[in-house]
């Protein structure tokens, strides 16, 4: 059966053979709005509601497991039709502001080292529909959302075309309506992807998990270096901007005497000069079974006041959702237990 929540009102109009077009901006308005049932769709008429029912559904995925730290993120472990399940978070910064982490890949094919996704190989991209379902899910379950980043399980790059189109579901005028600058996709580094972002769109903001700016290492700790090398990884940051005029956020997880060292912190000032970038640190994680430790407070100081005493933008990122595994780098459920 077709899922409603991963067509645009074009395509429910031409599927359905529906008479009159305005109906299929009604029922694209009403899945947007987060009904579940047919029945809640009261402006459509019943003939046309039973015909939706026996050929559709409106979702295609559900909730199996709500987890709320106290620090009020909340994670949902969402089950997909084929019985593989995926991670999304809710994450509340100190103003308020709902922020929709979603993915877009049953695990990770990037193997990123210190990262608990990147244990788990790869298995699938996820859908339209399953993308946007993530949003609807957290909307159901925490009120209006004001931000989505594509930060969650799997790369944003290898599955751009999905969300492209679930990017103009949510931002659709006749739908939710979500502005396009409260948008951010995150990346690795695949160069191919930020180029094809640049001139195809969507004008979105883009972030990228740098991690550090010495190849060997950046290539250890996150092999998605080895076919994506800095200098390129560099010209691809600088040509986004200049095409977009968007500063583009570099992501740095913080690692302890891995990464945060003097040297580490000087070749990544070289690395950017010439970029209009902010940086955003990252104190690493904890992963189970990973070989690596939280940096020191004095590390994470030094490296802020190091870039700050250069006009460096930077900010630490607070930690959130670590008791629930929600933090970044911490999702990791792929399969039902």
């Amino acid at each position: 059966m077709i899922c409603l929540s991963g067509l645009l009102p074009e395509e429910i109009y031409s599927h359905f053979n529906i008479l009159e077009k305005y109906r299929s901006l009604q029922i694209f308005k009403w899945i947007s709005s987060g009904i579940q049932n047919f029945d809640d769709m009261k402006n459509i008429p019943q003939i046309l509601r039973n015909e939706l029912a026996k050929e559709s559904v409106i979702r295609s995925s559900k909730i199996t497991e709500k987890l709320v730290d106290p620090d009020g993120t909340v994670k949902l472990q969402i089950e997909l039709n084929d019985k593989q399940c995926i991670e999304t978070v809710l994450l509340i910064d100190k103003h308020g502001r709902k922020t929709a982490c979603v993915s877009c890949q049953v695990g990770c094919a990037m193997k990123c080292a210190f990262c608990m996704t990147g244990t788990l190989g790869f298995t699938r991209n996820l859908t339209v529909a399953e993308i946007v379902e993530q949003f609807f899910h957290l909307e159901d379950e925490c009120g209006k959302l004001d931000n989505i980043v594509f930060m969650g399980m799997g790369e944003p790059m290898l599955n751009l075309n999905e969300i492209r189109k679930s990017i103009q579901i949510l931002t659709h005028e006749k739908g939710r309506n979500l502005s396009g600058r409260r948008i951010t996709i995150s990346t690795s580094g695949i160069i191919s992807g930020i180029y094809d972002l640049a001139d195809n769109g969507p004008k979105v903001r883009l972030a990228i998990s740098l991690t550090c700016a010495n190849d060997k290492l950046r290539s250890e700790l996150m092999p998605v270096n080895i076919s994506n090398p800095l200098s390129k990884l560099k010209e691809a940051i600088k040509y986004f901007s200049d095409k977009t005029h968007k500063r583009v956020t570099l992501e740095i997880t913080l690692i302890h005497q891995i990464n945060t060292n003097n040297n580490s912190i000087n070749e990544l000032k070289n690395f950017i000069k010439g970029l209009n970038v902010h940086i955003n640190l990252i104190a690493w994680n904890p992963v189970k079974n990973l070989p690596f430790l939280e940096p020191t407070t004095s590390e994470c100081n030094n490296y802020i006041a190091q870039l700050e005493n250069s006009n460096i933008n930077v900010t630490l990122r607070k930690h959130r959702g670590r008791k629930i595994s929600g933090a970044c780098g911490q999702l990791g459920k792929t399969k039902i237990i």
